[in-house]
């Protein structure tokens, strides 16, 4: 195989799971490339099959777990020449994927990183949402455990950018339902599960409907959720039954008292202790 005079980065965009979506420069990257990282070798496998490409290079696993080990072999690799491509099990690398710490590191030793565009879950999720798309937030992944998704959902329920969430389906219902606490009952969302594949599923509606339908399913396989930003300006102040009843309302919905007050608070510009303050007279 060709060794070029100077090795460079290629991140390659896969399909999300419709094979149709693959670019021609996926194709010759994955058939000219020296060496492959791919997160998964067995998909990158079923990939080229399914592309009818021959994979010449050599192909190495490149994943979340390894991907610090493995980092220095690869740049190794490319002050050989080598071209390295990155490819993941779907979308584009480095977005939620490994691909960020050889990009960072290629580019300290002074080697060019590109890419071969192709699809990501993340756009494709915020256009079928129905929501504002001129501006977004990318979250990424949620923090896995209760509390931790709860303090970070405060922290964005202000935003009042379209946020976009990539959640695991053992997850997507107490997710939700933290969203609902934290969010509102009322603000509009969207989960789009398994983009691009024969079973795509695009659920629109408030995230207490979403949060509902989530209870009660079984929701399965990739899932992206878009949420609509926080309204503009400054929410007035309700009374202080009111200010009761939403506390009310969100325990009615799952949250503990002491998140409930605080996302109530958060919601109206308050302070904690007053809400609590609040709660605490009517007993």
């Amino acid at each position: 195989m060709a060794v070029n005079e100077k090795g460079r980065v290629v991140l390659v965009g896969a399909p999300l799971g419709n094979i149709g979506d693959a670019s021609s420069r996926l194709r010759e990257v994955l058939s000219t490339a020296d060496v492959i990282a791919a997160e998964d070798t067995r998909r990158l496998a079923r990939l080229a099959r399914d592309l009818g490409v021959t994979v010449a290079g050599r192909v190495v696993s490149y994943f979340e777990g390894n991907d610090e080990r493995r980092t220095p072999e690869l740049v190794a690799a490319l002050a050989g020449g080598a071209v390295v491509a990155v490819v993941t099990d779907g979308g584009m690398p480095s977005v939620s994927d490994p691909g960020y710490r050889l990009v960072r590191a290629a580019l300290d030793a002074g080697f060019p990183v590109t890419a071969a565009p192709g699809p990501s879950a993340v756009t494709t999720a915020l256009a079928l949402s129905g929501l504002p798309s001129d501006r977004f937030v990318f979250e990424g992944f949620l923090p896995r455990t209760g509390s931790h998704r709860r303090s970070r959902l405060r922290e964005l329920a202000a935003e009042p950018r379209t946020l976009v969430l990539f959640e695991a389906p053992h997850r997507i219902a107490s997710a939700l339902a933290d969203l609902v606490t934290t969010f509102g009952a009322e603000r509009e969302a969207a989960v789009c599960r398994e983009l691009t594949k024969t079973y795509e599923e695009i659920r629109r509606g408030s995230l207490a409907e979403l949060a509902a339908w989530a209870a009660e399913g079984d929701p399965r396989g990739e899932i992206t959720v878009v949420v609509a930003g926080a309204p503009a300006g400054p929410k007035e102040r309700p009374s202080d039954e009111e200010l009761r009843e939403a506390v009310a309302g969100r325990e009615t919905g799952g949250a503990s008292r002491r998140d409930a007050i605080q996302a109530v608070a958060d919601e109206y510009g308050l302070k904690k202790r007053d809400v609590y303050g609040l709660v605490h007279q009517a007993h």
